[in-house]
């Protein structure tokens, strides 16, 4: 079903299926590391017919066949309408496209109530092939209020061999009663070395100076080369900024354009506290004298992120943010 294989999730695999102890699994750690991967696997090996616990799937079996072809009955994977379509397909899993009659709303980015009494259906049904059923969530973060609430029931009592797996970027946005019933799976960023020989194998140039510019996150990075930015444009972003040069970023989305303004103010706030910079090499950024400007401009750049999905002109707000960015940078290097 995957199709990327995440050399780094292999251990945290077999820890999860030795010591895992509860019906509902939340799988939680940053973003790019391979969550929804790790809950997928996960749902595989507790519905394979040929494994001997606590082994991963076998990969064989006439259930693993059927998962890997996406059309495994007693399987069922939730998610925003905003990521259904790209996720499912870079999981191989069939995508039926909405009713006409939805209109022309966006998708939404949250999970509602009817997707999870949806999910419910699916619980209380029996187990097609007499084995276990699993749900997987993703991200978990995502469920509104009155959708986590519907859930919290069979969450907590789930009938027969029901299991979940919740996988998140953002634990502490669920509902404490959610985490609540949940046994926590921590996945960490992977080693940097096994990382960096990953994105080699996807052909990434200039990958460290990628997987830096993620904070250590391999998916992102990958995903950001297959998106076209290499490590040498990125690099050129401080000195462009401080220039004032809009056409940095202006290619890019309002989120990304924020995030992106967000991890060279966090270094720039570093080397002005004499600490080495996490997102850009060295040799990109400036050596600020004072740390007020940019303290500033941090906090102008949170109040604009909430405006991030819906500004009224992108490009003359993100001219601005470009402004904004070169004025800080100025007045902290005097």
């Amino acid at each position: 079903m995957l199709n990327a294989d995440l050399p780094w999730l292999e251990r945290p695999l077999a820890d999860a299926l030795a010591r895992a102890r509860s019906h509902a699994l939340l799988v939680q750690g940053p973003a790019g590391v391979g969550q929804l991967e790790l809950a997928i696997k996960l749902a595989q090996s507790w519905l394979c017919e040929d494994r001997t616990a606590p082994q991963p799937a076998c990969g064989h079996c006439a259930s693993c066949k059927l998962f890997a072809s996406g059309t495994h009955p007693d399987f069922q994977l939730l998610l925003p309408e905003a990521l259904d379509a790209s996720a499912r397909e870079s999981l191989g899993l069939p995508y039926e496209e909405p009713d006409a009659k939805a209109g022309k709303a966006k998708p939404s980015r949250e999970i509602k109530v009817e997707a999870v009494r949806n999910l419910l259906a699916f619980a209380q049904a029996t187990s097609a092939r007499g084995r276990a059923k699993v749900a997987v969530i993703f991200p978990a973060e995502a469920l509104n209020g009155v959708a986590a609430n519907a859930l919290l029931k069979t969450l907590e009592e789930p009938s027969g061999l029901l299991r979940f797996a919740l996988a998140s970027h953002d634990s502490a946005a669920l509902l404490p009663t959610i985490r609540s019933r949940c046994q926590p799976l921590p996945l960490p960023l992977p080693d940097r070395e096994a990382a960096l020989a990953w994105l080699a194998a996807k052909g990434v140039d200039g990958a460290a100076g990628l997987l830096d510019a993620t904070g250590g996150r391999p998916q992102q990075a990958l995903a950001w080369s297959e998106a076209g930015l290499t490590d040498a444009a990125w690099q050129a972003i401080p000195k462009r900024v401080a220039r004032g040069e809009v056409a940095a970023l202006s290619d890019w989305a309002p989120p990304r354009v924020i995030d992106a303004l967000q991890r060279l103010c966090h270094d720039l706030l570093r080397r002005a506290h004499g600490r080495p910079g996490q997102f850009f090499a060295a040799a990109s950024l400036p050596s600020p004298r004072r740390a007020a400007p940019l303290l500033g401009w941090d906090a102008e750049l949170r109040r604009a992120a909430r405006h991030a999905d819906h500004p009224l002109n992108a490009g003359l707000w993100i001219e601005a943010l470009v402004a904004q960015a070169q004025a800080a940078m100025s007045a902290a290097a005097r």
